[in-house]
């Protein structure tokens, strides 16, 4: 299979409305208003696509100063492409263009299951560190 991965700016909102459905992250309130995708795109530090026959198959971004550090998030290949090396392709593109613009710290969370996928790609548990999010701002 003929898979092309980019780095992009654009996204076609359906396409990436499919992915994140397909990954299980869609939520329903976002039916009103999808123009927060177009920024997702946009503002991350480095967006990578994989694309089929010209159809958007895959993803994944990297927030990032472009300076020292990056967090890879966001990584979903619709699941009729998956185990085919796609999300693999994507890890290496963002990581290679990262340490083009000199960043030497990229972390990442990732989903429970996924563990195996991400050490063989190089990454490793951060021992001694908890992950947080706020949901309870002061």
């Amino acid at each position: 299979m003929d898979i092309e991965i980019q780095i992009i700016k654009e996204v076609r909102k359906k396409e990436m409305i499919r992915l994140y459905r397909d990954a299980g992250w869609w939520q329903a309130d976002w039916e009103q208003d999808t123009s927060f995708l177009e920024g997702i795109v946009k503002n991350s530090a480095l967006f990578a696509a994989a694309f089929h026959d010209g159809a958007m198959v895959g993803m994944g971004r990297a927030l990032s100063d472009r300076v020292s550090d990056a967090y890879i998030q966001d990584v979903a290949v619709l699941k009729g492409y998956r185990n085919q090396g796609i999300g693999k392709r994507i890890i290496q593109a963002l990581v290679s263009n990262l340490k083009k613009s000199g960043v030497d710290w990229i972390g990442l969370i990732s989903e429970p299951g996924t563990q195996d996928f991400y050490t063989r790609l190089g990454f490793e548990e951060l021992k001694g560190h908890v992950a947080y999010k706020l949901t309870n701002p002061n």
